[in-house]
C-alpha cells in the first residue's frame, strides 16, 4: 500500500511547490508577449514543454527544490523573451521562423513548396475544403504562414501589398498582372 500513497506527510509540500511553480509560470508568461495558441512558434512551443516539465518535475520530485525549478522556470522564460525580442530583427527572425509558402500559385500545386512545409497532397486538399474551395481553378495563391495559418487568394482577386510582400518573402516571384510589378503597394 505505500507503493501506492507513498509518504503522506510530503503531499502537502507537494502542494505548497505546484502553486509556488503555478504562481511563478504565470508571473513570467504574463510579464512576456501576448500570443495566441494559433500563433505559437516552434520556439513558443519549445519554452510551453519545458515550463510544463518544470513544473511536473518541480512539484512531485522531492529531490528537487522550489528554488532549483523557479531559477528553471525563470531562466526559460528569460530566455523566450531574449527570441521574441530578437525575432523583430530580419537576420535572427530568418534564423529562427520559417518562411512564408506558397502552396498553390495560380491554381497549380507547388510540389516543392509542399514538401518544404511537411504537408501532403491530402493535407492541402483539406486546408481547401475548409476554405470552401471546390477546385483549384479557384486558387490564385494560397500562401502557408509562419504560424503555421493558410492566406487565400481568389483567381479572380490581384493579390494586394500584404500578400505580395509574403510572396516575396517566400521566394516566389509570379508575374503581376497589375501595373506596379510584384512589389509594388499600387492596387
Amino acid at each position: 500500500m505505500p507503493q501506492l500513497i507513498g509518504g503522506a506527510s510530503g503531499l502537502g509540500w507537494v502542494a505548497v511547490k505546484a502553486v509556488l511553480l503555478f504562481a511563478v509560470a504565470v508571473i513570467g508568461l504574463r510579464l512576456g508577449e501576448r500570443r495566441t495558441i494559433a500563433q505559437l512558434s516552434a520556439f513558443d512551443f519549445a519554452v510551453a514543454v519545458a515550463i510544463g516539465a518544470i513544473i511536473g518535475r518541480g512539484a512531485t520530485a522531492s529531490d528537487t527544490s522550489f528554488v532549483t525549478s523557479a531559477v528553471a522556470l525563470v531562466t526559460f522564460l528569460a530566455a523566450h523573451r531574449v527570441v521574441a525580442i530578437l525575432r523583430r530583427h530580419s537576420r535572427v527572425v530568418r534564423l529562427i521562423d520559417h518562411p512564408p509558402r506558397v502552396l498553390v500559385a495560380r491554381g497549380e500545386l507547388q510540389g516543392g513548396q509542399l514538401a518544404h512545409a511537411g504537408l501532403t497532397d491530402a493535407d492541402l486538399y483539406a486546408l481547401l475544403r475548409e476554405k470552401g474551395v471546390g477546385d483549384l481553378s479557384q486558387v490564385g495563391y494560397l500562401l502557408y504562414e509562419t504560424s503555421g495559418t493558410v492566406t487565400l487568394i481568389g483567381a479572380d482577386r490581384e493579390p494586394g501589398p500584404l500578400v505580395r510582400d509574403g510572396l516575396n518573402a517566400s521566394g516566389d516571384r509570379p508575374a503581376h498582372r497589375g501595373q506596379g510589378g510584384i512589389g509594388s503597394h499600387e492596387e
